[in-house]
């Protein structure tokens, strides 16, 4: 009775274990049945079925997704080219051009920008930017100071020879620092000096040279032992000598570009002439004299046509 009982209890299981070791039959190495790996979903969401069976044979997908993927394929192919080229072109460039140094990077180009600048607070020309008139500056003039401030800066950390710059005072709860801070970015990190002492102040005297359009002397060269002082000042009313009578106020040296010495006046529909340049024309022209010690070439890259002079020998 026991032997018939298990014979029956055979008989009752063996066709599910039958359809058990189909179903084991029919999985695939990842442990899953065939069925459900035909429902892979293409990543676009396109593809009708998967793109690799478990069998090794390739599932058919969309035309679109065939032709999103063939057009990625170009992308990339295209850029492989362009590098290997772009490689091959800075390679031969090299070759024959053995003394020119190569591409730097960014990040070596401003590591290499602030070690001169710190070199330039120890051995360099010093500048000083007399921040102390803008207590009557409009909102639109101290937004023009500070424009001309950031181009200022600029100029400098191009510069193959940089002055080290200091802005006197300049106190950072003044409405200029906000716009500055507002206009410039990065302002907060410039190197070089802030502070709220006067420039008279903070160099010895006989050291000082107030630049002034005002000046009866013309200045005839760039003194690295002397501290040259530009008047931090846009005056859209153009008050006359308002720099010229505080140098005189501390019996500081003055001077004035030599731009009557190498420019003439140039006739003009206006018929304006004007000497009076911003802060960051002025250094422009004090920069590239220091490199070329060349005033007609300095004084041709801060003084604009709209100023109305031309250098002399453009008229010869």
């Amino acid at each position: 009775m026991d032997w018939k009982l298990e014979g029956s209890t055979q008989k009752v299981e063996s066709p599910v274990l039958q359809e058990q070791e189909s179903i084991l039959e029919e999985t695939g190495e990842d442990g899953l049945p065939e069925a459900f790996q035909l429902l892979q979903i293409d990543a676009e969401g396109e593809c009708q079925e998967g793109e690799i069976l478990a069998t090794g044979s390739t599932a058919w997908c969309s035309k679109n997704v065939q032709r999103k993927q063939r057009h990625w394929e170009k992308i990339v192919a295209a850029k492989k080219s362009k590098r290997k080229q772009e490689k091959e072109r800075r390679k031969a460039n090299r070759a024959e051009n053995p003394g020119i140094c190569p591409q730097h990077s960014k990040r070596f180009l401003r590591a290499l920008t602030k070690d001169k600048l710190l070199e330039a607070k120890h051995s360099g020309p010093r500048l000083c930017i007399d921040l102390s008139m803008t207590h009557h500056m409009s909102k639109k003039e101290l937004s023009r100071l500070a424009g001309q401030i950031r181009r200022l800066y600029g100029s400098n950390k191009k510069a193959d020879r940089p002055f080290w710059i200091c802005l006197t005072g300049f106190t950072t709860d003044s409405p200029l620092y906000e716009e500055c801070v507002r206009m410039n970015d990065g302002f907060s990190s410039y190197l070089l000096d802030i502070t709220e002492e006067d420039c008279f102040s903070l160099f010895p005297l006989e050291t000082l040279v107030y630049l002034t359009p005002d000046s009866e002397h013309a200045l005839e060269d760039v003194d690295l032992n002397k501290v040259y002082i530009l008047g931090g000042l846009v005056d859209e009313s153009i008050q006359k000598k308002v720099t010229f009578q505080k140098a005189r106020e501390y019996s500081v040296k003055t001077a004035r570009l030599p731009i009557q010495e190498y420019m003439v006046r140039n006739q003009n529909g206006k018929n304006y002439h004007s000497e009076i340049l911003a802060i960051n024309q002025v250094f422009d022209i004090l920069s590239t004299y220091l490199e070329t010690h060349n005033w007609p070439e300095a004084l041709k890259k801060g003084v604009s046509s709209g100023k109305g002079y031309i250098l002399r020998n453009s008229v010869e």
